[in-house]
């Protein structure tokens, strides 16, 4: 199975879908994949949306593969991991989304089953639970951006020349034009890494301290921007 691209299959299983449901399933776009990845909670979207702005990423998928096993002493497990992402390295990562309160003894059991099998085909494994607040919020926010029709590169090199030695988020905005037109380019390039603003420390705000990014600002073809490590 190795040879298999599993970032690029489909589902190993259904999402299910009815009345009196309580988790909130829902398609996420992802700019990197530019199609839609499937998620069964907010939280999973989130972590979708951490991902798709994580630059090392080039490819993920949803449900990829389901695992069986007989570990000797529970039984019979078997496991569906929430995501596989693949890395601009080629290197693989496998995701499983599980607050720290929602694990019981067989979930924990299975998580481990997991990262023991990644770890035979050399891919990383993690299971991650509820997000930091306030990055959570700035990330929804850019991710509004995230989509290359809001690009206008005229727009975005004036941003780059503006934000060359750091400057206020709408001060630097209004030193190129409108906001009203400014601003979604601007959201785009922190979303792209091309601009940082540190995304931890506070809501986005208009005072908010805008640098250049980790690499300079290229457009290509189609009007969208590059993109590079994790920033900000």
């Amino acid at each position: 199975m190795w040879p298999q691209r599993f970032e690029a299959g489909c589902p190993s299983r259904s999402f299910p879908a009815y009345r009196g449901q309580r988790n909130f399933t829902g398609w996420y776009w992802s700019a990197t994949c530019r199609g839609h990845v499937p998620y069964e909670s907010w939280l999973e979207r989130d972590h979708l949306i951490r991902l798709d702005f994580d630059c090392a990423t080039v490819a993920m998928a949803a449900q990829p593969f389901t695992l069986a096993w007989d570990d000797g002493v529970v039984g019979h497990l078997e496991h569906t991991p929430d995501f596989f992402v693949r890395r601009g390295d080629g290197t693989g990562l496998v995701v499983d989304v599980r607050p720290d309160e929602r694990i019981g003894e067989r979930d924990a059991v299975k998580f481990v089953g997991t990262r023991a099998a990644c770890a035979l085909v050399g891919w990383d494994y993690e299971r991650v639970g509820a997000m930091e607040t306030v990055f959570t919020a700035n990330l929804r926010w850019l991710a509004g951006f995230r989509h290359a029709r809001v690009m206008r590169e005229d727009t975005a090199a004036a941003l780059g020349e503006v934000f060359a030695g750091g400057a206020g988020l709408l001060e630097g905005a209004r030193a190129v034009g409108d906001p009203v037109l400014v601003l979604p380019v601007l959201y785009h390039l922190l979303w792209c890494q091309q601009l940082a603003v540190d995304l931890q420390a506070a809501l986005l705000s208009p005072s908010a301290w805008v640098t250049p990014g980790r690499i300079g600002w290229e457009g290509d073809g189609d009007g969208d921007a590059s993109t590079a490590a994790v920033g900000g």
